[in-house]
Parts: C-alpha cells; sequence; structure tokens
C-alpha cells in the first residue's frame, strides 16, 4: 500500500479506535473480546482500504465488519459463553456512584444474555444512535426486522432487566 493509503489509514484509525473498541464492548460485553473484534473489523477495512472511493462510509463499513464479527463468534462453539447461577462477585449499592455502577452492571449483564442479533440491534439503535433505516443498511435487512429485533430485544431485556433488579433488591 503506498504512502498516502497508508497515513489516510492511520488517522482514520486513530480517531475511530476508541469508539470501535467501545461499541464492540457494548456488543460482546468482555474487554479482551472487544479488543480482539474491533481488530478484526480494522484489519478488513485495512485490506480494503485502497478500493474504498467513499470515505464517508468507513464508519458503517466498520460497524457492519464488527456487527457480524461478534454474531458469527457466537456461532462457534467453543466461545459460547456459559452462565452460572452466581456471580462471583456482587456490586456494592450504595450512594450514587455505587447505584450508577450497579445500573450500568445490570445492564451490561442483561444485554450479554439477549440473543447476538437483538443484542446487535440494540447496541447499534440505543448506544450508538443509528436510526432505524442505518441499522438495517449495517445488518443487511430490512426495516421491519430491525423493528421486530428491536422490540423482542427490549422486551427481552426487561425481562432479564427485571430479573437482575429484583437479586439485587433482594440482596441489600
Amino acid at each position: 500500500m503506498e504512502q498516502r493509503h497508508e497515513q489516510e489509514f492511520a488517522e482514520y484509525f486513530a480517531a475511530r479506535r476508541d469508539a470501535v473498541r467501545r461499541t464492540a464492548y457494548m456488543l460482546c460485553g468482555d474487554w479482551h473480546r472487544a479488543d480482539d473484534l474491533a481488530q478484526t473489523a480494522f484489519v478488513a477495512l485495512h485490506r480494503k482500504w485502497r478500493k474504498i472511493r467513499d470515505r464517508g462510509a468507513l464508519d458503517a463499513y466498520v460497524r457492519r465488519t464488527l456487527v457480524r464479527a461478534v454474531i458469527d463468534e457466537t456461532r462457534r462453539p467453543w466461545r459460547r459463553e456459559r452462565f452460572v447461577p452466581e456471580l462471583p462477585e456482587v456490586a456494592q449499592t450504595g450512594g450514587e456512584v455505587g447505584d450508577a455502577v450497579a445500573t450500568r452492571s445490570a445492564l451490561l449483564d442483561g444485554l450479554r444474555r439477549v440473543p447476538p442479533r437483538q443484542r446487535a440491534v440494540l447496541v447499534l439503535r440505543f448506544l450508538d444512535g443509528l436510526d432505524v433505516a442505518a441499522t438495517a443498511e449495517v445488518l443487511k435487512c430490512s426495516e421491519g426486522t430491525v423493528k421486530s429485533q428491536t422490540a423482542r430485544g427490549l422486551a427481552a431485556l426487561r425481562d432479564v432487566l427485571g430479573d437482575t433488579l429484583d437479586d439485587l433488591r433482594s440482596a441489600s
């Protein structure tokens, strides 16, 4: 790859690295896997860098690659998550900071328990701020599918969070 292309890619990578990593974390719930997934997305982008003409579509390309990597990873039998009945640690829920940490922790735990496709829709819609059309484009599906997956994902998240919040209330 010629020097100009390498420089452009390096600038894009430096500008978007943290945002892509955060999105990956919200999709998978593990910082180490998020690093791997973000790296996968950037490697795919680097391979195609010279062929991409619309530089305004880079974020969409990386986002689509990231979501596909997350979904593909959940299909691999050696990477399936195993849930245990008890967590090794329980967040302390005292004070404003403790409540914020407990709420964030509950949300992340809840997202991990939502099916991957629904989780992807919820993260793209509500955490990345994409609208229905943009989410459909990233996931290569219809807007109706995005709407139904959003509804199902929110219902599943409410069920999971309801159980989690009940457990937190009974613990305190």
